[in-house]
């Protein structure tokens, strides 16, 4: 099966097109903001063409990087996941957003639903599974639809709650809450999901482990993870 000719059609060339993007997605930042920065740099576009490649490219973007990483991910993500959800709201209205990652802060999964029961819990740790296998150990907060999930899935015994133990998940709410506020929330539920699975790809791809390596390895890896976004979807 031949590889779809992703730009094809564009006048703009692939690199301003992943460029605003990437703006877009990875940092605080709203539509007129990108404009404005690709204006700096001497690129005409209006922020509704900013929306546009967004929608467009944007899933496609993160379909690439979950597809290079998955296999990473099956080899080295099952020692322990860290399990939590958030309120978000969806035009005036409280959904939940479920989320879970690695021992190394590797976002793996992200859900949308409008109930924050067993059902829903249930809903995400199936497709966290079908994905990545299952964990030796899944630590989350004592909220009873956890176990009641774990346990119709046969994984009572992975489970491990504590006061200080779900930091790490904790933590990883808070780049998509800078995002939230820049974007004035979301108008839709489709909406949500799809920007919190594009942003987990993209926060995966460039996320370093700052705090954890040396400058000169900083450097590397960041050079590398760029180099590599710029070869996503090339023909």
């Amino acid at each position: 099966m031949t590889k779809p000719a992703s730009f094809k059609y564009f006048k703009t060339s692939p690199e301003i097109i992943r460029l605003a993007v990437m703006l877009y997605i990875r940092f605080p930042l709203s539509l007129r903001n990108v404009e404005d920065l690709l204006h700096e740099r001497g690129i005409d576009v209006s922020h509704e063409t900013v929306r546009y490649w967004w929608n467009r490219f944007g899933p496609m973007f993160a379909a690439e990087i979950r597809r290079k990483r998955v296999q990473h991910l099956r080899a080295f993500s099952k020692w322990k996941w860290h399990v939590d959800e958030v309120f978000v709201k969806v035009n005036g209205k409280r959904h939940y957003l479920w989320r879970a990652v690695d021992h190394d802060g590797e976002v793996l999964e992200a859900v949308v639903t409008k109930r924050r029961n067993k059902q829903a819990a249930l809903k995400f740790l199936r497709k966290l599974m079908k994905r990545h296998g299952c964990a030796e150990e899944i630590v989350t907060d004592r909220f009873a639809s956890y176990r009641a999930a774990l346990r119709e899935l046969g994984a009572t015994e992975k489970q491990q709650t504590g006061r200080w133990l779900n930091n790490r998940v904790e933590n990883s709410h808070l780049p998509f809450r800078r995002r939230e506020r820049a974007m004035q929330r979301f108008r839709r539920m489709r909406s949500l999901q799809k920007f919190a699975s594009v942003h987990s790809s993209v926060y995966n791809h460039f996320n370093q482990e700052r705090s954890l390596t040396s400058r000169e390895t900083f450097k590397l890896t960041r050079t590398v993870a760029l180099a590599e976004w710029r070869g996503l979807c090339a023909e």
